[in-house]
């Protein structure tokens, strides 16, 4: 069943076809979705906190020419602790011209998201769809080469700073087999071209294959899509995840086995996510139970809903967001985080699939006091104005010597700030802020001193990290990777 676009839908979601997936929604329980409906005493407020609890984020899709409406920016800041470009990182706007990168409007995507704290989704490098005019003009090997130039610039220009990339898009019909598109045109193997291309372009970003009508476990394009990951993992192809768009409209409704499917995808040794949610009228029902498969699934990294309000969407007329137009909070918001509070936090001992070990500590002196330099920034971590209050996130700044960037690592494993202040992990999950805290001796407040200049949480396994160099940007648990943004000097 074909379903045309609302008017005013972003530029770029394409008409797609809506196929009516078999399962409804009142099978999901029987098929193993657990609906998990606790009381509204939430252990968090917002969905960011909440997915972060379990490992997880929980993100939306942002527009540049939105973020000048407070309630859209307030909102967006308050609620997700992952961002993706709704338009702004495809390849029409990167590179306009050949070989000419415009990366004003995804910088202003990225600084708006690291700033606040927030980690970033590439979408997309290579899609059939909003490539620019030059582009679409080619074909064959000239094709092909644009690509891999459009894949290496992009990635370079985002290299270190990005958590994911979607590398190919929607690149499958709904019978599983290959979409007729340009790109297709230049060879079968113009996919597993692209993931290689990515790897070698940034061998440390997760690299992920996006597309929509792929939740139904039965559906032939589901299928077409786990043959070429199980491919691409049995020949060593680098591919680390699998984007589900779930997209559920009136006819592709959250079908019985969506977490098979997520299971499924997950068995072949790939991260699954989220990546585009919108649901028609905000089914409260539909929005709970792809919540709770997520979290059924341990390689279930995050989800993302494709936009902040209603009257954001590419499908507003529909209502399919989880804020109304008015930025009111609507049921399927409660049922969403009521769900994230249930699964509560991760066990500490058990890090999530993907999480990286940190290497062996180095045994701590017994005292020693100076600043934490960060590696890629050349800034100190710092206490916001001097203050002592429980609570306060640190960040980077400008060293100045002040007492409020003056540590002390004890014997304990303990950072200190003005003798009394410990630094922090208020939550053990990616995303979790680091702050200030009364010293308590608790293993969130320990801290290992890794070989390679990373600094690790006892509880969590994770790394200090920021997702960005200037003043103010703050600091936050993250899968250690040893890039520069993780690494620290204590002197």
């Amino acid at each position: 069943m074909a379903v045309n676009p609302p008017a005013g839908a972003a530029r770029g979601r394409p008409l797609r076809l809506r196929l009516l997936l078999s399962g409804a929604v009142a099978a999901v329980t029987a098929a193993g979705v657990a609906m998990v409906m606790p009381s509204a005493n939430a252990a968090e407020s917002t969905l960011g906190a909440a997915a972060a609890q379990s490992g997880r984020y929980f993100g939306t899709a942002i527009a540049a020419s939105r973020l000048s409406n407070s309630q859209y920016s307030t909102i967006a800041a308050r609620e997700f602790n992952m961002i993706t470009a709704e338009n702004e990182m495809k390849p029409d706007a990167l590179q306009p011209s050949r070989g000419q990168f415009n990366f004003s409007s995804g910088d202003q995507i990225y600084n708006w998201a690291t700033q606040r704290g927030l980690q970033v989704r590439g979408h997309t490098l290579a899609w059939h769809a909003q490539q620019p005019g030059w582009m679409q003009s080619l074909s064959g090997s000239a094709l092909r080469q644009a690509m891999i130039d459009h894949i290496n610039g992009v990635m370079a220009h985002y290299q270190g700073k990005i958590r994911a990339w979607d590398v190919v898009n929607e690149a499958f019909n709904e019978d599983g087999s290959r979409r007729s598109s340009n790109l297709q045109g230049t060879g079968n193997d113009w996919i597993e071209v692209a993931f290689r291309t990515a790897r070698a372009a940034d061998p440390a970003v997760k690299l992920c294959y996006n597309d929509y009508n792929i939740e139904n476990w039965s559906y032939g394009k589901t299928q077409g899509v786990y043959n070429m990951i199980r491919d691409f993992k049995s020949r060593g192809v680098p591919i680390d995840c699998v984007g589900l768009q779930t997209h559920f409209t009136g006819g592709s409704s959250l079908p019985s086995n969506f977490q098979t499917t997520l299971s499924n995808f997950a068995a072949l040794g790939v991260d699954v996510a989220l990546t585009e949610v919108d649901v028609t009228n905000s089914s409260t029902t539909q929005y709970a139970g792809l919540t709770q498969a997520c979290l059924n699934v341990p390689r279930c990294i995050g989800i993302t809903v494709w936009g902040v309000r209603d009257s954001d969407s590419w499908r507003a007329n529909e209502n399919p967001l989880l804020f109304d137009g008015n930025g009111n909070k609507k049921a399927a918001y409660t049922s969403v985080l009521n769900a994230l509070n249930a699964a509560g936090p991760t066990n500490p001992t058990t890090p999530p699939p993907g999480t990286t070990t940190p290497p062996p500590a180095t045994t701590p002196p017994p005292s020693g006091s100076g600043r934490i330099l960060g590696a890629q920034s050349g800034r100190c971590i710092d206490v916001p104005g001097s203050t002592q209050n429980n609570g306060t996130r640190v960040q980077l700044y400008d060293c100045n010597g002040a007492s409020n960037q003056s540590w002390t690592l004890t014997s304990s494993r303990q950072l200190t700030v003005y003798g009394s202040r410990c630094l922090d992990a208020a939550g053990s999950g990616n995303g979790s802020a680091v702050q200030i805290y009364a010293c308590n001796g608790q293993a969130n407040q320990q801290w290992n001193i890794n070989s390679n200049g990373t600094i690790s949480g006892v509880q969590s396994g994770r790394c200090l990290d920021v997702w960005g160099t200037g003043n103010g940007q703050q600091v936050q648990l993250y899968d250690c990777h040893g890039q520069a943004n993780q690494r620290f000097s204590l002197s």
